[in-house]
């Protein structure tokens, strides 16, 4: 699997977990393995136990930079790019940070509305400067 299709299956993982109060994607990931033929892969699983980690953390800094925006109102397609990018952000030093918010633009571009991506893009820039202190707290 490539990384683009690890983050596109980790995204996958995490929206569905996004439905559930308390969200565990690991476990939706170990659903999906056998009931829907869902590759097995190290870094799918790394990325949904970072979020399932550190979600406090990861939500806490969507709701810090999503200015004027409620933290509710966040369609769950662009939280669950959002909560990826973040992770790969705060928690990820080997992948660049330009690479994660891009992937995370272009994933909101083929899965979301139209105005989805800009928003995503917008948040992401903003956190993007402030990324890997957030990420060490």
């Amino acid at each position: 699997m490539t990384r683009k299709e690890a983050r596109e299956t980790a995204f996958s993982i995490l929206f569905e977990a996004g439905f559930d109060s308390a969200p565990d994607p690991i476990a939706h990931y170990e659903v999906a393995i056998p009931e829907r033929g869902v590759e097995d892969d190290a870094f799918v699983r790394l990325i949904l136990r970072l979020v399932g980690e550190h979600l406090t953390e990861i939500d806490g800094a969507i709701r810090t930079y999503s200015v004027n925006w409620s933290f509710e109102r966040i369609s769950r397609v662009s939280l669950a790019l959002l909560r990826l990018a973040c992770c790969e952000m705060f928690y990820c030093e080997d992948i660049p940070l330009r690479v994660s918010v891009n992937e995370a633009v272009e994933l909101a571009k083929q899965y979301d509305d139209e105005k989805a991506y800009g928003f995503v893009n917008g948040i992401l820039n903003s956190l993007m400067h402030d990324a890997r202190a957030v990420g060490e707290k």
